[in-house]
């Protein structure tokens, strides 16, 4: 996710420097025959042009709102994951207890059971991010694995979903404390709605990276943009060619009106094709690495421990 507050210059220019490029070869190519040659055959009307641009306009404000709706509720499930995933740590210390005088079990026993049932927990959260970014094969071991039991991170490595294998092992988990005595009905069944609150965080996850942005509505979008580019120089060369009072040369300044016209439209397009896909680690993508860095810095905290990995920090202006 890009954090400065302004675009630095390289980076717009990264993102439309090809279409820029092209809108002033082509916008002068235009000028050159409609002037010099004398080729009046290309000039049209401009008000046809300008509906065009109208309708335009309203279609890729369409797509930029379907776009940011879609990284907005991928942030938004994030943030659920950050608020779930500390109610998930309050509730294993308040509720993995020794629930009867009669049943007693070593504090160090219950100090193990919470650092594995947190440490599962930050084991999730890495295990949904390489998941959504399809990265769980390179970045398993040294991401998700020293979280787990050795057993456990082998096992569930290779699976085609570990983040729903490791809830289910923390599931489990639960029913076997609740037959040992150290949670009662109650408490399991309050574990086991966390539990049920991340896999609906989990499944709206899935469910933005598996559905891409519809493909008529993008591949139209970029089409009736690129249309209205190529049209828009036919529409104003004459308009601005009749201005002869301002001189013979006037022509020319149909060259960056219509080249900024064609790059605003282009903008728009192209923010929000980058926007349709939240979970790709890419410039304005979901910081999940951040996230997941926050997170386990909260529960480790929560344990008492002091030893803890550092915040994630924005490089070049981007956080992961």
């Amino acid at each position: 996710m890009y954090v400065r507050k302004n675009l630095r210059f390289s980076v717009v220019w990264r993102l439309t420097r090809r279409s820029l490029l092209l809108f002033i070869v082509y916008n002068t190519l235009i000028c050159f025959l409609y002037g010099p040659l004398n080729v009046h055959v290309l000039d049209i009307p401009w008000q046809p042009v300008a509906m065009l641009g109208t309708a335009v306009a309203f279609y890729i404000g369409f797509k930029s709102n379907g776009s940011y709706d879609r990284f907005w509720e991928g942030r938004q499930l994030w943030g659920s994951i950050v608020n779930t995933s500390r109610i998930w740590a309050i509730r294993a210390f308040e509720f993995v207890q020794s629930t009867s005088p009669e049943i007693t079990s070593d504090s160090h026993d219950i100090t193990t059971l919470h650092r594995r049932l947190l440490y599962r927990q930050i084991a999730w959260c890495n295990a949904l991010r390489l998941h959504l970014r399809r990265q769980t094969t390179a970045l398993w071991d040294t991401e998700v694995a020293p979280f787990l039991p050795a057993d456990e991170a082998v096992s569930a490595k290779f699976l085609s979903n570990p983040p729903t294998h490791l809830l289910r092992r923390q599931s489990v988990e639960m029913r076997e404390l609740f037959e040992r005595g150290l949670l009662t009905e109650f408490r399991q069944v309050a574990l086991m709605q966390t539990i049920q609150d991340l896999l609906n965080a989990q499944g709206g996850c899935e469910r933005i990276k598996n559905t891409p942005f519809p493909r008529q509505f993008a591949f139209f979008s970029f089409v009736f943009v690129w249309l209205f580019a190529a049209l828009l120089p036919l529409g104003l060369v004459e308009e601005f060619d009749s201005r002869q009072a301002l001189g013979q040369y006037h022509v020319w300044l149909m060259v960056p009106f219509s080249v900024l016209v064609s790059w605003v439209f282009n903008v728009i397009e192209v923010v929000g094709h980058t926007s349709e896909n939240p979970f790709e680690n890419d410039l304005y993508d979901v910081p999940m690495t951040a996230i997941c860095r926050s997170i386990e810095i909260d529960l480790r905290e929560l344990l008492g421990e002091t030893d803890l990995p550092p915040r994630i920090e924005a490089v070049d202006d981007i956080l992961y």
